[in-house]
């Protein structure tokens, strides 16, 4: 009886204190949300600052981000047993690019400073589990997908300020002549099959550098959102600023073009016993259209049936327009079964060209999807040995296939001369073998999700691959033991670099590059001078090897060889894998009750247009559903003191 009159007397203190509430799944940028009673719904707070440090070397980010948060629980909040102070467990979300991984972890409460440690899975999420048990501040990073990272934190007491600092590194795109990167900094509504999803954005002050150095001359730096001061600090090297804090209300964007002239351009970065090699194409090319065997793949299994199926058909017809006098095609369907339109690849003529663009048009989408034995069709033929030209498969397919590691194996050990390019149909397609098997292939993945999209992003694949910049790229390194990845080096387009990553066995020595350009050679020497600054290349060499070793060994099976290597690679590069996680432990107790942090829902401002009136219920659309929420539980808190 009195815990619930205590309850009707703080339920108007807890209404005027308003939160946001929100899912996991909605966070599309850094928060800092805390646990509250639903499951799978938590109440956000609002960062009070956010710092954000940008360091850039060639086509490799570094970036460091630190941001300070506070549980604002009210004081009276107390339990009613021991008077103990209410604490939460907080729950530091942030989404980040695909490509960018997280390998820092450093919490500040108070005085005091946590880092975080690289275990293997299981271990940090018991080394988290026993320390939140036992009241100490804790917390726990893990890479949910492969862009949303969290940061679990036990026992934050109320009115205690969080401060966390991550460290990530990515690679910078690269499209139409220009380098891009882009830090998310606001949270926006959203509408969901809930309501309106309103929630705070935007009201924190952030401050911004980036320390460019971009390995050439530039012709232009620029940010479309934002007002930045720019700074030559020599040659290649830029310093970017904000001009002052500036509220997080949209997404910072740094482009930069530069001057690469008409021939390809190599660049060598250095960082200890490391180096990056980045090629970059001309920003227009001059040689002339070499003449290519294309072979075109086309699936049409039951997944396909309906708007994937047209998308693909319609791709396909596009690229038979393009073909060229001189140019050798032909066209693959898969279903359970393949089928040739030809039974070898045959002259663009245009008799050949009309009897292909009606054996297309009659395709239909039913059957399995035999994805292996298509491969083999397409990768089974080789030009001849000083033939001219090159060799081109385009794969156009939704990949929901099962067996991939071993079309992967087929890629790998099959590949030839030939490039591999793949083509993603539809709302949802494989993405992990898409871009694994271009990979393999030494070609590129492009990705159409709708009709709409056919002309432009197909147009864009096949004018890349109708002007091959540099072909059988190859490095020449005096270091014997050095070990390079990709250990296969793709092929030179228009408008996309070549990266690659070097450990050496000792400092110094050269790096010569050469390659196909044309009928012509193309070669470049630089010299490996170790030493450099911290900017995330080893990080880099290791992920890709990493990379490789999941590759070749998906399941890791337990004490293999290849489990070993990717443990020991991401301990000793403090990186998370699907092995690892960072977690952090301040051993001493943090004088709050463990047992309060589930239930604790943190107050934060509710958003516009709720007229004033500020509830700790969830939100929806309108603010109609909420009072009725709020006289539902005070009539059923009547009838219980009633019948007490």
């Amino acid at each position: 009886m009195k815990r619930l009159l205590l309850l009707l007397a703080l339920l108007p203190a807890a209404l005027a204190r308003g939160q946001a509430l929100v899912k996991m799944d909605d966070v599309k940028s850094a928060a800092m949300l805390f646990k509250t009673s639903q499951p799978g719904v938590y109440a956000e707070a609002p960062a009070l600052k956010t710092d954000v440090r940008l360091h850039v070397r060639g086509i490799v980010l570094r970036g460091e981000v630190t941001q300070t948060f506070e549980n604002n629980t009210p004081q009276c909040a107390e339990s009613f047993e021991n008077n103990t102070p209410q604490c939460a467990e907080a729950v530091y979300v942030f989404p980040l690019p695909e490509n960018a991984a997280v390998d820092t972890l450093r919490m500040t409460i108070g005085q005091r400073v946590i880092e975080g440690d690289v275990q293997e899975k299981k271990a940090a999420q018991q080394t988290y589990e026993t320390a939140k048990s036992e009241g100490k501040h804790a917390s726990l990073l893990t890479q949910e997908r492969p862009n949303i990272f969290t940061v679990a934190i036990a026992n934050v007491a109320s009115g205690e300020k969080v401060l966390i600092d991550i460290a990530y590194q990515q690679t910078i795109d690269y499209r139409d002549g220009a380098f891009s990167l882009r830090f998310p900094m606001t949270i926006g509504p959203r509408y969901n099959a809930s309501g309106l999803d309103v929630r705070i954005g935007g009201r924190n002050k952030t401050s911004l550098t980036v320390d460019l150095d971009a390995g050439f001359s530039l012709r232009k730096v620029e940010s479309p959102y934002h007002q930045i001061n720019t700074a030559v600090v020599s040659g290649s090297h830029y310093t970017v600023t904000l001009s002052g804090e500036v509220p997080a209300d949209r997404d910072f964007e740094l482009n930069w073009q530069p001057d690469l002239g008409s021939e390809p351009k190599s660049a060598v970065f250095s960082e200890g016993d490391y180096a990056l090699m980045m090629i970059m194409p001309p920003a227009q090319s001059t040689h002339v259209r070499m003449p290519r065997e294309t072979v075109f793949v086309i699936d049409t299994s039951g997944s396909m049936e309906g708007t994937s199926i047209n998308e693909a058909k319609n791709a396909l017809l596009l690229a038979l327009d393009r073909l060229q006098p001189g140019d050798r095609f032909n066209v693959i369907e898969f279903n359970s079964t393949t089928s040739m339109l030809f039974d070898a690849a045959q002259p663009a003529t245009s008799d050949a060209i009309s009897r292909a663009k009606a054996w297309v048009n009659d395709l239909h989408a039913n059957g399995g999807t035999e994805i292996l034995d298509a491969i083999q069709h397409a990768l089974k033929d080789e030009p001849a040995p000083g033939v001219d030209g090159v060799r081109q498969v385009v794969f156009m397919t939704d990949g929901q296939v099962g067996n991939e590691d071993q079309c992967f194996t087929y890629i790998r050990e099959h590949l030839g001369r030939t490039r591999l390019f793949t083509v993603g149909i539809g709302s949802a397609p494989n993405s992990h073998f898409m871009r694994n098997a271009a990979r393999f292939g030494r070609g590129t993945f492009t990705y159409i999700g709708d009709v709409a999209e056919v002309q432009e992003k197909m147009g864009g694949l096949f004018e890349k691959l109708e002007n091959p910049v540099l072909s059988n790229v190859t490095l020449h390194l005096d270091d014997p033991a050095a070990e390079m990845w990709p250990q296969r080096v793709p092929d030179l387009y228009s408008g996309e670099p070549i990266i690659v990553t070097v450990k050496t066995a000792k400092r110094g020595g050269r790096v010569i590059a050469t390659a196909a350009m044309g009928k012509e050679e193309w070669n470049e020497t630089h010299v490996l001078s170790g030493g450099g600054e911290e900017s995330g290349i080893a990080k880099l060499w290791a992920r890709q090897k990493i990379e490789a070793l999941l590759d070749r060994d998906g399941a890791l099976a337990e004490n293999s060889a290849d489990r070993q290597q990717v443990l020991a690679l991401a301990l000793a590069n403090h990186l998370l894998t699907p092995l690892t996680s960072l977690v952090a432990v301040d051993h001493t107790p943090a004088g709050v009750d463990p047992t309060t942090c589930n239930t604790t829902a943190v107050p934060v401002n509710l958003p516009a247009g709720w007229g004033g009136i500020e509830g700790t219920l969830p939100q929806t659309a309108t603010p109609g559903p909420l009072w009725i929420a709020i006289g539902a539980l005070l009539l059923l808190l009547a009838l219980a003191v009633v019948k007490f």
